[in-house]
């Protein structure tokens, strides 16, 4: 799969609108996508032995989207691959008080990966370009006064992108995915969790509300994916109108990032191979 084709790495002009939310690219049945999956879960599964094991990089994948979007089908389709002991998932809710006494990053920032580790955030600190921005909640953080400025949001692009490059720069590799639902997926999902009694629990009063604001957040994820993707951390807009193809999609940009490390086992040294045979004498001799 040409993963370039849902790539926004800030080095042509992009419009969320003119990406369709319904497409399958070249695969057209579910079944075909599902083995494929299936393939590249297998793959990741390998390469991840070889990250976990290298102990140089890390993996912070992020994952946005609109309410019923498919973020939690995502991390349990496509990350079920992924060794527990090297993977760690956390999800960005309202921040709590302790949160709200730090800068904006901070909560993002003590929960970054280890190398050799996977990081998978369920929302991130994009929120605060996001929720924030479109129900005007930055007078709830605390910040002086003086600081709340017509720039704010400006400057916020920037410190975010600049924490990103502080990142890859570190060995962080940034894989930021973007789940693109039609309103009318939206609508239909929702309608399913209240007319499906075993999806009863997964509805919220709080989705519709949410849905009101459809147009606001729009605005803000084609300005956040514009003003923050990079050739280190660009953005990945994948069709999710169809859950298995988007499942698809992000499984191959997961396995070819992965590849693009060309990671390998650590080799061992003269000295340390010496101490090999030398262990395997003394077990032998038992």
């Amino acid at each position: 799969m040409n993963i370039s084709e849902f790539t926004v790495d800030g080095r042509s002009k992009f419009h969320l609108s003119k990406i369709k939310t319904d497409s399958s690219g070249k695969v057209r049945s579910k079944e075909g996508a599902q083995k494929i999956l299936e393939k590249n879960i297998a793959t990741v599964q390998e390469l991840q032995a070889k990250f976990y094991a290298q102990d140089k990089y890390s993996v912070l994948i992020i994952i946005q989207a609109m309410d019923t979007a498919g973020k939690d089908g995502v991390i349990k389709h496509v990350m079920t691959g992924l060794n527990p002991q090297g993977t760690e998932v956390h999800s960005f809710k309202q921040p709590s008080a302790e949160e709200l006494n730090h800068d904006y990053l901070w909560r993002a920032h003590k929960n970054l990966p280890q190398r050799g580790q996977f990081g998978i955030f369920n929302r991130s600190y994009y929120e605060e370009l996001l929720v924030v921005r479109v129900h005007d909640l930055i007078a709830t953080q605390k910040i002086p006064a003086e600081l709340v400025t017509k720039d704010i949001w400006k400057q916020r692009f920037r410190q975010i992108k600049d924490f990103e490059k502080y990142l890859s720069e570190n060995g962080t590799i940034i894989i930021k995915i973007f789940l693109h639902i039609s309103k009318e997926e939206q609508k239909q999902r929702l309608l399913a969790r209240i007319n499906d009694k075993s999806k009863n629990w997964k509805f919220s009063e709080a989705d519709i509300k949410e849905r009101g604001y459809w147009d606001q957040y729009q605005k803000c994820y084609e300005e956040v994916i514009r003003k923050t993707s990079s050739g280190k951390a660009p953005w990945y807009v994948v069709p999710a109108d169809k859950k298995w193809f988007a499942r698809l999609v992000i499984s191959e940009i997961i396995v070819q990032t992965l590849e693009g490390l060309k990671l390998k086992f650590p080799s061992l040294g003269k000295d340390e191979l010496k101490q090999l045979e030398e262990s395997k004498r003394k077990l032998m001799e038992e």
